[in-house]
């Protein structure tokens, strides 16, 4: 078995395996000189749902005077296309995103205060509660349950309204015409996308006994090889397992990899790092399996806090934290399972005896994966507990559960319990504030 890292981000990679056409790399409009729109980059950001075109940025041929850009200069349309509900065949439907901010920078960055820097940008920031500008499509049907992957194409066009200008000679006036209106001309985005957070992520691989788990991880920004850090595994749902055509899309479907590197979401400043293997769903056992060789091999090679390893996961990924757990419970110091599948009592067991506590969250009108499912697992847990001796008031402390009304999901897919269990930051300290005894595991 061997492990093996890339240093290319996770989209470098999906652009070389982009189907043949993309737009990327084409000029967008004019010859190229000082009068024309030089490029247009889209900006991405992972929402709780998924990824979103979240901004854009328009380079010119020189500095552009900020003070006459507003809100109506550009337009922005981009897909209605929502994987979890539209057919395939919206993807080339259309609508206006909203613009919220329209500023210059030197970079083709937002900015967190959303003010002008000198540049040759404009960033034209859009809303992320539009229902349009989602990333994700469906990848390949091999069944009935599908798989998704991030578009290699982004759909996104961009119409200059109003004439943008240069900065005055003097300080004075408007300054020179740097691109004329063209209210009628609309432009496909021109660069690959700048993926906020998740382009920050590296690709490896490992392998074992004829199989090949891709993975990609993210380590923090001032990693020290001498620290010890808390470990997030992030399991995702079986949409998002290796099709052969969607590798990284675990980072870009929903907000559980990259939340684990925000204080907005967590409610902590901890470094943590975050590793998000890929499965193929070939079953739990065998996943399971090739899981635990892998972060046997990690937090050997990285800086990890043995006692403080913990596991996340989206619908599918459960089965696999179930049986890894059961097999491996010194591994692992805590878990949290949304929208899961049930456990099994030799399972419950396994975990019970080890004592790794466990939060699992569900849906109450899942419709994949029915509630009972969740609430017999809580209660099958807290028995294997209760059964090794422990009081119900000391079961419960170990099994959480909640469960949702429909009113908690901000997106109506109540499949998807990690969107109000992720915007609950609560349950995130909650885990990482688990930890393993000193003398269960160094």
């Amino acid at each position: 078995m061997r492990l093996r890292r890339g240093l290319l981000p996770v989209f470098a990679t999906l652009v070389l395996t982009a189907a043949s056409g993309t737009a990327y790399g084409s000029p967008s409009g004019g010859p190229g000189g000082g009068d024309a729109i030089r490029s247009i980059t889209p900006i991405t950001t992972v929402q709780t749902y998924g990824q979103k075109v979240s901004a854009v940025a328009i380079e010119y041929g020189a500095t552009v005077n900020p003070r006459t850009l507003d809100n109506s200069t550009f337009t922005v349309a981009d897909t209605i296309y929502n994987f979890r509900f539209n057919p395939i065949e919206d993807l080339p439907k259309l609508a206006d995103r909203t613009v919220t901010h329209t500023y210059t920078n030197g970079v083709p960055s937002t900015r967190d205060d959303h003010r002008s820097a000198p540049g040759r940008y404009v960033i034209v920031e859009l809303d992320p509660d539009d229902p349009g500008g989602w990333t994700v499509i469906v990848s390949k049907c091999p069944t009935f349950l599908c798989t998704v992957k991030v578009n290699p194409e982004l759909p996104t066009r961009v119409v200059q309204r109003r004439d943008v200008h240069g900065q005055p000679g003097r300080g004075a006036g408007k300054g020179p015409v740097l691109a004329p209106a063209t209210p009628r001309e609309s432009r496909p985005v021109t660069e690959k996308p700048v993926n906020q957070l998740v382009d920050e992520f590296t690709y490896g691989s490992f392998l074992s006994g004829g199989m090949v788990l891709p993975y990609h991880y993210h380590l923090p920004r001032n990693y020290q090889p001498g620290r010890r850090y808390p470990l997030m595994v992030v399991l995702p749902g079986h949409g998002m397992g290796w099709d052969g055509d969607n590798l990284g899309v675990q980072l870009a479907a929903d907000i559980p990899a990259t939340a684990w590197l925000q204080p907005s979401w967590t409610g902590s400043t901890e470094d943590v790092i975050v590793l998000a293997p890929q499965h193929q769903r070939v079953g739990g056992a065998a996943e399971a399996d090739l899981l635990v060789k892998l972060l046997d091999t990690f937090v050997r090679d990285f800086a990890v806090d043995t006692r403080r390893v913990y596991a996340t996961t989206v619908s599918y990924g459960s089965q696999l934290l179930w049986e890894a757990f059961a097999k491996r419970p010194d591994l692992f110091a805590g878990g949290l399972v949304t929208g899961g599948f049930p456990v099994s009592a030799p399972q419950a067991t396994a975990i019970a005896t080890a004592e790794v506590p466990l939060w699992v969250t569900h849906g109450e009108h899942d419709h994949l994966l029915n509630v009972t499912g969740a609430r017999n697992s809580s209660a099958l847990l807290r028995q294997a507990y209760v059964a090794r001796g422990k009081s119900p008031e000391q079961a419960e402390a170990l099994v959480r559960y909640t469960e949702y009304a429909d009113a908690a999901f901000s997106l109506p897919d109540y499949h998807a319990a990690f969107g109000p269990t992720y915007s609950d930051s609560g349950i995130l300290r909650w885990l990482l504030g688990q930890s393993k005894p000193a003398t269960a595991g160094g």
